[in-house]
C-alpha cells in the first residue's frame, strides 16, 4: 500500500478504532480492531469528495479474533460508509453509523454496524499517511 499512498493528498489520515466498552467487553478489546485510510476533512470528517476521486486509496483492514481481512471504504447511497470485503468468494459488507458526521479525532467514538448488531469503536490513533 505504501506505492500508492505516497501520491495522495496530505488530506489522507491512517485512522485507528478499538473496539470500546460494550456488554461482553466492560474494558474495551484493543485487540478488535479497525484501520481505515481515508481522507479527513479539517473538521475531522471524512471528505467525501476525495474519497470519490481517490476511491481506490479508501481501505480498511478489520483484525477480530486473531483474522485480519482487508477491503476498501466505500461511500454508497444516501451517505453510507460500506466496508467492503472479499472473503472467500462471499461479499462481506459492515457500515459505519453515520461514519460521515463522525470526528475522527483521538478519544473519539464511532459505530460499526456488523452482521451480529451494532459496536461502539473509540477512535485510538489518526496518522498522517
Amino acid at each position: 500500500m505504501s506505492e500508492v499512498t505516497t501520491k495522495l493528498p496530505g488530506a489522507f489520515r491512517r485512522i485507528h478504532l478499538q473496539l470500546a466498552r460494550e456488554p461482553g467487553h466492560p474494558a474495551g478489546d484493543p485487540d478488535e480492531r479497525y484501520i481505515l485510510i481515508a481522507p479527513l476533512q479539517d473538521d475531522g470528517r471524512i471528505d467525501g469528495n476525495l474519497a470519490r476521486d481517490y476511491r481506490d486509496a479508501c481501505r480498511v483492514v478489520r483484525d477480530h479474533e486473531g483474522e485480519t481481512a482487508v477491503g476498501h471504504l466505500v461511500h454508497g447511497p444516501r451517505g453510507v460508509w460500506r466496508f467492503e470485503y472479499d472473503i472467500s468468494g462471499q461479499a462481506t459488507p459492515e457500515r459505519g453509523f453515520r461514519l460521515g458526521d463522525e470526528v475522527m479525532r483521538e478519544g473519539e467514538y464511532v459505530a460499526i454496524i456488523r452482521d451480529d448488531g451494532e459496536h461502539p469503536y473509540r477512535v485510538a490513533a489518526v496518522q498522517r499517511v
